[in-house]
């Protein structure tokens, strides 16, 4: 909507598609005459409600405009700017004038406190030296006679209190202190100002108490950054003191009139453009949940900052979300793995052996698609005789697991070791173990397979309640429908899953649990032939 060419701004709005036609052009385009960002704002909002209306107009005309109607449009145009000239040249000269008339009456308030002070000084002179001369006489009287009568001790008392009473009196007659000179006065300007306490801005607070925070996993960090960028990008970088509940609300709204594929893309428009066009374009926004999902990062970082008297109050607990369409999440049956696995693939994004490859990883591991994405061949390790994957933190890449739990040891199913294009034990001298995966802009590995596998699924009529992490609850189920003697605190350790009792004892048995009790467990997964994949 404003776009910054050069040194000056430029109104741009894209025209509707049913009036495209109609009026020639697919948008508007509008240089607004200025290098002020404030005033280029208050042009393209009068520019916007114009086009608004001409569209509207167009949308009834049964003829395309012509070339007088657009000349028409930016006449108009000029008229706006022309009046926003002279409102803003006449609220100088008030500004002005306001300015000389406070300055006129300060000089006025500081001629009648120069006349007070005078009269001040005035009787302080004379009062100085009366007090002057009896001091003197003292001590004379003092110094002069070695011995001094009780009358005359009386008498110098007499005369100290008489001093009292006259400097009582000089701090009777001191003038009240000169008043406060009006803001942009010569004298305000030379007085030396008082430091005001600023608030930190929003960048600041959340590097500190997210980004470098270490027990924080790399998904809530990058997560969050998306959240921070967002906010920034919309209202710039807000001391935090100053994001109230009402510029919450206004996140609140321009969240959710934001299209939902924003930010998916490798390049997009600026985010109120982005809700802009939405608008106008009737576009799918996102959801509640992912509104909702911006919000507690924020109010998680708000927390530390009340808890620390950094802000008065957290702006961003308390809302009601649209939550209207909540789909709860569910494993593969069967017939939809068979589907998935006869249906082929013909995609560009990642291979074949991609593909196959981070499908059955998943179907015999119950790996987070986050987890397997990032596998390193120095991550497959043989330990106890039994080949594993290690999933741990990469320190060098910046990414770790979702939780503490999500570090652990899984040995490799069988079925994963006899398939000869997915190479495990071989050195391919390549550093992932799926080496064409893409990162995102927001640094995350296998943002192209996701996308991929998304469109791949719906394209072939698997339900929306079932994705990629589908085959976790698919594991989950089976594992825990097995014999007696496979424990949940095994399956709890395969999957990564925090443990239901976290006593002291309950952790040390856990990292003590054997190889060999965990191979026990991915052994027990099995699917019908027809599910597996065929690499």
């Amino acid at each position: 909507m404003l776009r910054l060419i050069g040194s000056h701004y430029h109104f741009r709005r894209a025209v509707p598609v049913a009036v495209q036609a109609r009026l020639g052009r697919t948008e508007i385009s509008l240089s607004l005459q200025t290098q002020s960002k404030l005033v280029a704002r208050e042009r393209a909002a009068a520019l916007y409600a114009r086009t608004g209306a001409l569209f509207e107009k167009a949308k009834t005309m049964e003829t395309d405009l012509s070339r007088e109607e657009l000349i028409a449009l930016l006449t108009e145009q000029g008229k706006i700017i022309a009046e926003q000239e002279e409102l803003l040249t006449l609220a100088d000269d008030a500004f002005r004038a306001e300015k000389r008339a406070l300055q006129a009456d300060h000089a006025m308030t500081l001629m009648d406190q120069a006349q007070k002070e005078g009269a001040f000084i005035s009787f302080a002179t004379d009062s100085l030296k009366a007090l002057e001369a009896r001091l003197q006489s003292m001590m004379q009287k003092v110094f002069t006679d070695s011995a001094v009568s009780k009358k005359e001790k009386d008498m110098l008392r007499e005369q100290i209190k008489s001093l009292s009473t006259l400097i009582v009196d000089l701090g009777k007659h001191r003038p009240a202190g000169v008043t406060e000179a009006p803001a942009g006065s010569p004298v305000e300007n030379e007085r030396p100002q008082a430091r005001k306490p600023t608030s930190p801005p929003l960048s600041v607070m959340a590097e500190k108490f997210v980004f470098a925070d270490k027990d924080k996993s790399e998904d809530t960090k990058k997560a969050t950054r998306k959240t921070v960028d967002l906010f920034i990008e919309a209202f710039g970088d807000m001391p935090v003191k100053q994001i109230t509940g009402t510029v919450a609300g206004e996140f609140f709204d321009l969240l959710s009139d934001l299209p939902a594929t924003h930010g998916k893309g490798r390049t997009g428009l600026p985010i109120r453009e982005a809700v802009a066009q939405a608008c106008e374009r009737g576009q799918e926004t996102v959801s509640g949940k992912t509104v909702k999902n911006h919000f507690s990062r924020l109010s998680a970082l708000w927390m530390h900052l009340v808890q620390r008297e950094m802000a008065d109050r957290n702006p961003w607990a308390g809302w009601d979300f649209n939550i209207t369409k909540k789909i709860v999440r569910r494993g593969w049956t069967d017939d939809e793995l068979t589907l998935l696995a006869h249906t082929p693939w013909n995609g560009t994004s990642v291979s074949r052996a991609t593909w196959a490859g981070i499908i059955s990883v998943g179907m015999f591991t119950g790996m987070r698609l986050g987890e397997i994405c990032n596998l390193r061949r120095q991550d497959i390790e043989v330990i106890e005789g039994i080949p594993c994957f290690h999933v741990r933190p990469h320190p060098e890449d910046h990414w770790s697991p979702k939780t503490s739990a999500g570090t652990r040891i899984i040995p490799i199913h069988s079925h994963l070791l006899t398939m000869e294009g997915l190479n495990l034990l071989r050195d391919t001298g390549e550093h992932y173990l799926f080496p064409d995966l893409t990162v995102s802009s927001t640094g995350e590995r296998g943002d192209n397979f996701a996308r991929a596998f998304s469109k791949h699924k719906k394209r072939i009529g698997i339900p929306e309640d079932v994705t990629f992490h589908s085959f976790r609850h698919t594991v989950s189920t089976k594992l825990r429908n097995q014999e007696a003697h496979i424990r949940e605190l095994w399956i709890d350790t395969v999957l990564g899953h925090e443990a239901s009792h976290k006593s002291q004892g309950t952790m040390n048995y856990t990292s003590g649990i054997e190889v060999a009790n965990l191979k026990q467990v991915i052994e027990a997964l099995s699917y019908p032939p027809e599910c597996i994949m065929p690499f």
